[in-house]
């Protein structure tokens, strides 16, 4: 090749040379080679390939043998790594490649073949020791192929390249060590042994070397070691068995709170150990058997022992663990809904079902629902299933009991909106309302606190003891009844005052007389009760009866003296003081204008009050805070032959002063009276709603007909009662049964 360049510039010269012996100019001739066409420059191969020397091939493989050699025994190699790596090149040109091949394999496989002695043999005791010695072997190993494939580098990317059933020079020294070392029965079997116990130390909290197990686990993946003895397989094996052993014990051994700790770090420490030495493919089937060990072989076992006491404690902290772990498992959540739902009922039964608890049931109600919804809200990642859960549960046992806590919870609802109650402000008092109007939304006898309810807020309105209309509105507005809001709240606007009525009178009196004009049906019904008033205000009644009926003709009055109420200006010692009474306290304090000392029976015939309104009324102005009477003989109850007289001493700060009626708690009667009348308006409500069905549809069959009406009614009704009304229907022909199927119903026009 170089010859022949050399013969071409020595033309080209020559050509040039003879131009100017001939006397033709040097440009002359470059202009011909200008018009000419122009040359390419071509580099031929060598005309017959250069002859290696007879014994070439046989010192140079000795040559790298002994490089070779000196790698694995780690001593220096004796020549220059370039000369090693172009001997290699220039023996594969010569396609010396397959025999290169096959004598460097048995180079390194006969060298790991005399390494598997050295495991075979070591004590048995010496786990660690073995462990690190096999480390040491493989690290080794895997330096010295590098090595190797450095040198015969040009024999991996060109021979074994192109022969795709051949394995690269690090591929084959991984085969190597695989066949020869690790794929030994006792060796495969020691390392995989010594690596699990130093795994379970670690897990018993003992220190290990977790590099050397990342380096061992990382050989045995590269190695892909498979068998009777695989790590992998053994691993999940072992890992089943710690911790089903562990699960039994500690279930035993340890309360709830403390073992849900315990399963979060043990979690904890797998997936750490995934990270620092395990394989990452590992991960999945390594956390689900701890899940399924600690937790999904013991979930009925952790809710029945525990879930009730984390609930009653509030332990917020251990419930949002308990859900984050059960989320993990297999039907964990479901299981947990079943139990916080049945924990719901039971708790909340105890609550609705004990009678002696009644005084605090709405109270009751109140907290154990804020706390379960912090429960739901905060620990159970406001799953919507729990909170549908909750609902269901609240509503089946508060339901448990009927009528009482819709009763109950019309009682709280007057306690919190009467005046005197100095608990809440006014954003606090919405926020009260709102929570019962939670509560409220639970029961399906609604009519019964509709009941209650009314009659409640028209004695707070009447008497003057409501805390502030604007809760009443609000209240009104939430419970969105129309009629009560319409009636009730517009009391103020029903107001007849005397100047109305009195400003064309001869004789104007010096009382002021306000009428309140009650409508019958809207307003609870009150039992009228007969008293002695006085000479003025008789005359005044009369003239207002006269101005009103005058004004509407056909209606009847019918004065209430229970309700009424009235300021009296009054003169102590102290000063003048405005006392604010009711009438029934006035018609007694106007007995001591015309005597100093009365008995209790001079004041019953006096005033006609009955004797029990009397007893209270003057039990509030001789014993209560502000005695504007004196008793005698002093005590806290009236008793007959008692006395009363005048208190001229009576001090106050205020000027006005209102005296409150002690009122009598509800009697037994009264909420009697009350749920009859709940239980008659029932009635008629079903009469109603089976006569518009049968007017629409003629005929129909009995159980049709029920779950019709079971559709329709707002309120919780039995098959037995419908029957009843059924048949008194069919009593007062408004329908009739067919002649041939009794359980079918026509109706009668």
């Amino acid at each position: 090749m170089a010859e022949d360049i050399r013969q071409d510039k020595k033309a080209n010269f020559s050509a040039l040379t003879e131009h100017n012996n001939n006397g033709v100019t040097k440009i002359s001739g470059l202009a011909s080679n200008k018009t000419g066409a122009s040359k390419k420059l071509v580099i031929k191969n060598f005309k017959d390939r250069p002859k290696l020397a007879d014994n070439y091939t046989e010192d140079t493989w000795l040559k790298l043998r002994d490089a070779v050699g000196a790698i694995q025994n780690s001593t220096s190699i004796k020549y220059n790594l370039e000369e090693l790596y172009q001997a290699v090149e220039n023996l594969c040109s010569y396609k010396v490649s397959p025999t290169l091949y096959k004598q460097l394999r048995q180079v390194c496989e006969d060298h790991v073949q005399a390494q598997i002695h050295q495991f075979r043999e070591y004590p048995l005791h010496c786990v660690l020791s073995f462990l690190k010695r096999m480390n040491r072997c493989w690290q080794d190993h895997c330096r010295q192929t590098i090595m190797i494939r450095s040198i015969f580098l040009f024999l991996d990317r060109t021979y074994v390249l192109q022969n795709s059933l051949l394995p690269s020079i690090w591929d084959t020294g991984l085969e190597l060590f695989r066949n020869h070392i690790v794929s030994d029965g006792a060796v495969q079997k020691r390392t995989v042994d010594g690596i699990l116990e130093q795994i379970e130390r670690e897990r018993n909290g003992e220190t290990v070397d977790r590099s050397l197990l990342r380096s061992l686990l990382g050989m045995l993946s590269d190695l892909q070691v498979i068998g009777q003895y695989s790590f992998e397989e053994r691993f999940l094996m072992e890992t089943d068995r710690l911790y089903a052993a562990e699960g039994q014990r500690l279930m035993q051994e340890r309360d709830v709170p403390e073992y849900l700790h315990h399963v979060a770090h043990r979690l904890e420490e797998e997936n750490d150990r995934v990270i620092s030495y395990l394989d990452q493919s590992t991960q999945k089937p390594l956390i689900s058997n701890v899940e399924k060990q600690l937790l999904g072989e013991h979930m009925t076992a952790i809710l029945q022992k525990g879930l009730s006491i984390l609930l009653d404690g509030n332990r917020v902290m251990e419930l949002a663990l308990l859900y984050q772990l059960f989320s993990k498992v297999k039907g964990g959540l479901p299981t947990l809904l079943q139990h916080w739902r049945d924990y719901i009922k039971s708790f909340g039964g105890e609550i609705v079902g004990t009678p002696e608890k009644d005084k605090d049931m709405v109270q009751d109600l109140l907290d154990f629902k804020d706390k379960m919804d912090n429960v739901a809200q905060g620990c159970f990642n406001r799953n919507e299933s729990f909170i549908n859960a909750m609902k269901e549960a609240f509503e089946a046992f508060i339901n448990n009991r009927p009528n009482k806590p819709a009763e109950l919870i019309a009682k709280y609802v007057d306690c919190k909106l009467r005046a005197g109650n100095k608990e809440a402000t006014e954003e606090e008092m919405e926020r009260i309302l709102d929570k019962i109007m939670i509560i409220f939304r639970f029961i399906h006898g609604k009519d019964v606190f509709e009941a209650f309810y009314k009659k409640d807020l028209a004695k707070r309105l009447l008497v003057g003891k409501s805390a502030s209309v604007d809760a009443e509105k609000s209240m009104l507005s939430k419970l969105k009844h129309g009629k009560l809001s319409k009636h009730y709240m517009n009391v103020l606007n029903r107001v007849v005052c005397l100047p109305q009525y009195t400003q064309n009178q001869s004789e104007p009196s010096q009382l002021e007389l306000t009428v309140n004009i009650l409508t019958m049906g809207y307003w609870p019904s009150y039992t009228p009760m007969e008293v002695h008033l006085p000479p003025e205000m008789v005359k005044l009644q009369e003239v207002f009866k006269l101005f009103y009926l005058g004004k509407h003709s056909g209606r009847k009055l019918q004065w209430q003296p229970t309700l009424g109420h009235a300021v009296l200006k009054t003169e102590f010692k102290e000063g003048k003081k405005e006392l604010q009474v009711s009438l029934f306290q006035t018609l007694v304090l106007l007995m001591f204008n015309e005597g100093e000392e009365f008995s209790v029976e001079e004041i019953k015939s006096a005033t006609g009050i009955e004797e029990g309104e009397l007893r209270r009324t003057l039990q509030s102005l001789a014993c209560g805070k502000a005695r504007v009477l004196n008793k005698s003989p002093r005590g806290k109850d009236i008793e007959d032959g008692d006395r009363f007289n005048f208190n001229n001493d009576f001090r106050h700060k205020l000027f006005r002063i209102k005296i409150n009626q002690i009122q009598m708690k509800e009697t037994v009667e009264e909420q009697v009276s009350t749920t009859e009348r709940v239980f008659q308006d029932r009635q008629y409500q079903i009469d109603a709603a089976v006569v518009r069905i049968m007017k629409m549809r003629k005929t129909l069959g009995h159980n049709l007909l029920v779950s019709e009406l079971y559709n329709q009614l707002k309120f919780p009704v039995k098959p037995g009662d419908l029957k009843k009304r059924i048949e008194s229907l069919i009593d007062r022909d408004y329908m009739e049964r067919d002649k041939e199927s009794p359980n079918q119903y026509h109706y009668v026009a």
